[in-house]
């Protein structure tokens, strides 16, 4: 999985950090207060957007007053907290963030999340220094499952997209990835589990946890 790779590039949510759990819940807090229920294909229709298409897609789907930066600011108010205190590492990340820094291999993070919230996780969890690169797709012009954050964070760290392995968790997330022509592991998490099989016949790879990880198969013995 590891050969001829220059560079990894990780998602945030669901494949770095155990977070998809309290998005549903945010969701459904939010939607409350305008007396909305939150409809039952919500999370697949917005699943791969950046956090600034997704406030777009909210104020224009259920006609919201508030601007797409005041739903913005919002939704960070809702999520700091958690991020800050209840969102752990997935176990075994900073096993293979220690090896890849070893092996001096490129680390960057292409998230659809917001600025905000990546430098809160980034912070509490104290691995910040474990990346050369991090990103949101509200730097590029489309969402996943386009490639462009892919590719973006691949030129900032100086790396030809197909020297790049990429882990994700959800479907749009591996499909950015394959659009970026870069090798792809889908990372198992709860929130997604329904989709193994398509998750499983997308990527290149698939890992159950991170500590299943043979350190001498994959070349970073």
């Amino acid at each position: 999985m590891f050969r001829d790779i220059d560079a990894v590039i990780f998602d945030l949510d669901g494949t770095l950090v155990d977070s998809m759990w309290m998005w549903r819940a945010i969701d459904v807090e939010f939607l409350a207060r305008y007396n909305i229920e939150i409809p039952e294909d919500l999370q697949s229709n917005i699943e791969g957007m950046s956090f600034s298409e997704t406030a777009d897609y909210f104020k224009d789907y259920f006609k919201l007053e508030q601007s797409v930066d005041e739903i913005k600011m919002i939704w960070n108010k809702m999520a700091f907290e958690k991020y800050a205190k209840e969102v752990p590492l997935k176990p075994g990340v900073e096993d293979l963030l220690t090896k890849l820094k070893e092996k001096n291999i490129k680390t960057g993070i292409a998230t659809s999340n917001s600025r905000e919230l990546l430098d809160t996780a980034l912070h509490y969890l104290n691995i910040k220094d474990y990346f050369d690169e991090v990103h949101t797709a509200c730097e590029v012009e489309k969402g996943k499952p386009a490639p462009d954050i892919y590719l973006y964070v691949a030129k900032c760290l100086n790396t030809e997209p197909e020297r790049c392995l990429v882990f994700e968790d959800v479907t749009m997330g591996i499909m950015a990835g394959k659009n970026a022509g870069m090798r792809v592991c889908a990372v198992q998490d709860d929130y997604s589990k329904k989709e193994e099989a398509k998750k499983r016949e997308l990527a290149d790879y698939f890992l159950d946890t991170y500590e299943a990880i043979d350190w001498k198969g994959f070349g970073l013995e």
